[in-house]
């Protein structure tokens, strides 16, 4: 299964862009979305390293939502 992370741009610095997911900060390359305008406060969905999308700040709050369901439930599982 693979799995993308929603992550907000910092910083950007030619391909590489500086990002944040839950107070967790790591360096993105933006060659796949080389086309698309990205700046300071996009949302990016982060593959392995790679911004494979640009997303809505509500699309990125969404998929945190979901994630934050899954963990939950798995520890409830895991617990039990």
């Amino acid at each position: 299964m693979c799995l993308a992370i929603p992550m907000q741009i910092k910083d950007v610095n030619g391909f590489i862009a500086r990002c944040e997911a839950k107070g967790i900060e790591r360096d993105v390359n933006l060659f796949m979305l080389q086309d698309e305008t990205l700046v300071r406060g996009d949302f990016v969905m982060v593959h392995v390293g790679y911004a494979i999308q640009k997303v809505t700040e509500q699309d990125a709050r969404s998929a945190w939502e979901l994630y934050d369901q899954a963990l939950a439930a798995e520890r409830e599982h895991r617990d039990a």
